[in-house]
């Protein structure tokens, strides 16, 4: 039951990680390689305000300022100063493993007895349950911090994606999905198809760092290897959600990238346990990656084949 609570918790928080990837990714059709250090950016910036006495809701809320801006940079890159699309993404990537150093001091930093977002949800469970340490789930033993973290991610993926839908249902996130869609029509609207994009990024790598703030209170610290990677799980997560739920609407869109990469996680929690070596997880998430991505091709042209077959004939 801890292994399961434990997935379901981790596929939560990373589940910000996949929104803000929803964004860029299928969006704004911007392959943003600054999402392996945005997310150490927010981990980074909530440990060290957290240790210095913040409470953890401000250096939460500051991670993710602190995201956004690493956003703007990198569209701002792109746009104003004509840089590539992936080039502009490496350029601050590669910055913000010095700046994450620079803002921790250290490559790493332990968050061990100090307060965290869930910490309003532990004291409510522990009065609701007279101070007993642990709950009960389907005859399991489950400490109540271990639910009360559950409870927080809960709510706070819950409230973001409510938000996040509702904010692209609204003109300006409109004009923000058309911006992937058709630049052209944007242009001749007369919107800047270029602030869209910085907007876009700066939406999306807010996310991103506040999915590494909450994930580094979760684990207990923040290290400046955490993002190596995080952009392949995205997209695996994204994928995995449009082959569950489609792209019918952009509730359904979110629900799936949630629902992805709690699966996603899931399996991999799995394969941990029947004994699937740690070094090659990112190996194993490539790989997946891969073949969801051919998979659609091949069978289209496997389609086509088949469809063309008695025509030759």
């Amino acid at each position: 039951m801890n292994i399961v609570i434990g997935a379901f918790t981790m596929g939560l928080i990373l589940s910000l990680l996949s929104m803000g990837m929803l964004i860029s990714f299928r969006m704004i059709r911007f392959t943003d390689i600054t999402v392996d250090g945005s997310i150490t950016l927010g981990a980074a910036v909530t440990a060290v305000l957290i240790l210095q006495g913040w409470s953890p809701w401000t250096a939460t809320l500051m991670a993710v300022m602190a995201g956004m801006l690493a956003g703007m940079l990198t569209g701002i890159l792109y746009t104003r100063f004509n840089i590539q699309m992936i080039l502009s993404g490496i350029l601050m990537m590669t910055a913000l493993y010095s700046i994450n150093l620079r803002i921790m001091g250290r490559s790493n930093v332990a968050l061990l007895d100090t307060p965290n977002v869930s910490g309003m949800a532990e004291n409510l469970i522990l009065s609701a349950k007279a101070q007993n340490t642990a709950i009960s789930i389907a005859g399991w033993q489950v400490p109540v911090q271990d639910v009360a973290v559950l409870s927080s991610s809960v709510l706070i993926c819950l409230l973001i994606a409510v938000l996040l839908s509702r904010f692209l249902l609204t003109h300006r996130g409109t004009v923000l999905r058309a911006t992937g869609d058709n630049v052209q029509m944007i242009r001749a609207q007369g919107v800047s198809d270029k602030n869209m994009v910085i907007l876009g990024l700066a939406l999306s790598n807010g996310l991103v760092a506040l999915s590494g703030s909450m994930l580094a209170q979760y684990q207990g610290f923040a290290d400046v290897q955490m993002g190596i990677g995080m952009m392949v799980w995205g997209l695996a997560s994204i994928i995995i959600g449009e082959a569950l739920v489609g792209q019918r609407s952009i509730g359904m869109a979110i629900t799936g990238v949630i629902l992805g990469t709690i699966l996603f996680r899931l399996l991999i929690a799995i394969a941990l346990r029947w004994g699937l070596n740690p070094n090659d997880l990112k190996l194993v998430t490539a790989v997946f990656v891969f073949i969801a991505l051919v998979t659609p091709t091949v069978m289209r042209s496997l389609g086509k084949k088949l469809s063309g077959g008695p025509n030759h004939a």
